[in-house]
């Protein structure tokens, strides 16, 4: 709690008077944070992922996802080039090559190109909203997690995935999702006044709904790893893996949506 009330404050601070490239600065450092936790939780299992080739190839995916074709043709091929030519390092341990390239390859694209979509909500024009954008995103993601888990406890009764995390309800689902729908409206009321309303709603249920998908992803990859935080960066909340994965899968929604409909 402490460290929310310093570093949220200061995240804010950044997000809406900072350049945009301080912001995607430290959401790239977040994420090259999430990708060591990733390929550690990939080591739990004895595979052996390519890290220098990874953090490589989620730098490419991250920076084309963030400038789309900046440098005038995809990068994806040479993406693919890097991981084939890492794999045959191993050729003489066969049985954990491919996973350990599959397992690479799915740490890059996901801390990489979900992560670019967040990071893009910063340079999309108008430039002067960028902030608002990704505060928009973790406004809904913060919200609807705080109705989730007041919902869930007073009200859950029937189990949303009891495989993958126990704890959570159906109840605690719905409750977050109208979380969301009230986060989206609060960050619109307070800085995106051009987005309609009904918009802003739509939006805000949808990130809700797709952060809970992030949630029970990241629960999958621990469940399979056998350990039940991807670090310890934060005391007693995990690791930053546990920060980014409702963000992860809900900023997509959102840089689409600016993206095609602004």
């Amino acid at each position: 709690m402490l460290t929310a009330l310093v570093v949220l404050p200061a995240l804010v601070a950044v997000l809406l008077m900072g350049p945009p490239l301080v912001g995607v600065s430290i959401i790239g450092l977040c994420l090259l944070l999430g990708l060591f936790e990733f390929y550690a939780l990939l080591g739990a299992r004895s595979l052996q992922p390519f890290r220098t080739t990874g953090v490589l190839l989620t730098s490419l995916i991250f920076l084309e996802q963030l400038r789309p074709l900046a440098l005038g043709a995809s990068l994806w091929p040479f993406v693919a080039l890097l991981l084939l030519t890492a794999a045959l390092r191993r050729v003489g341990d066969l049985a954990r090559t491919v996973p350990s390239s599959a397992g690479t390859f799915l740490g890059a694209t996901y801390l990489g190109a979900l992560g670019g979509a967040m990071a893009g909500l910063l340079l999309l024009a108008p430039a002067g909203q960028g902030g608002w954008r990704v505060l928009l995103l973790l406004g809904i993601v913060m919200i609807s997690d705080s109705f989730a888990y007041f919902v869930g406890h007073a009200l859950g009764r029937h189990r949303l995935a009891p495989t993958l995390s126990p704890g959570k309800t159906v109840e605690g689902a719905l409750g977050g999702l109208l979380g969301g729908a009230l986060g989206a409206w609060l960050l619109r009321e307070l800085g995106l006044p051009g987005l309609p309303l009904l918009h802003a709603l739509l939006l805000g249920v949808t990130v809700a709904a797709m952060g809970i998908v992030g949630d029970l992803f990241e629960s999958l990859l621990k469940r399979w790893a056998g350990v039940k935080d991807s670090g310890n960066l934060f005391p007693g909340h995990g690791g930053m893996l546990d920060r980014l994965d409702s963000l992860l899968f809900g900023a997509p929604v959102l840089y689409y949506y600016f993206v095609l409909c602004s």
